[in-house]
């Protein structure tokens, strides 16, 4: 058998059969990042966009897309999330947004790519909200920083690693 789970014996995708697992609370949080030119961020950090709050804009299409992985990402199971909370961490320095995303349910698989769901929809819908002052944003860092629940157990994201692109 394959040592990833959405393989067969014969290297085919398959969707994991999750029916012999426990329910039990599982919740996941990411990371993604947006940087930008200072006057973009300058905007965005003070709410003077034309098209609106960027941040709670994002916030509310991360939060929408946590709830629609399943529909995005092939192998995923559609689960009962049952909360979904987005921050975002300004640092004007970089010029950049970290967004955090925690996705929370009560259910047989793992919450993790609905957390890495969000930061990213967040991630992008910043950039869209902003694309027509500034097209040179980069989103980068998406990444589990940390999951529980289930039969692996806690995973917290070794702090030493270095990020790609950081």
């Amino acid at each position: 058998m394959s040592e990833f789970s959405h393989m067969d014996e014969k290297g085919r995708a398959r969707m994991v059969d999750v029916g012999g697992k426990g329910v039990t609370g599982r919740r996941a949080v990411a990371r993604s990042r947006v940087f930008m030119r200072a006057d973009t961020f300058e905007k965005v950090s003070k709410n003077r966009s034309r098209k609106g709050n960027v941040l709670e804009t994002a916030r509310i299409a991360g939060i929408m897309a946590a709830k629609q992985t399943h529909l995005l990402i092939p192998m995923c199971h559609p689960i009962q999330i049952r909360h979904v909370q987005i921050d975002f961490y300004p640092d004007a320095e970089s010029g950049s947004f970290r967004i955090e995303a925690a996705a929370e349910a009560e259910d047989r698989t793992g919450v993790e790519m609905e957390a890495m769901t969000a930061a990213s929809v967040a991630a992008l819908t910043i950039y869209d909200m902003c694309k027509s002052h500034d097209r040179e944003m980069v989103i980068s860092d998406v990444c589990l920083l940390e999951k529980s629940g289930g039969k692996s157990g806690h995973y917290v994201r070794n702090p030493d690693l270095q990020d790609p692109g950081a």
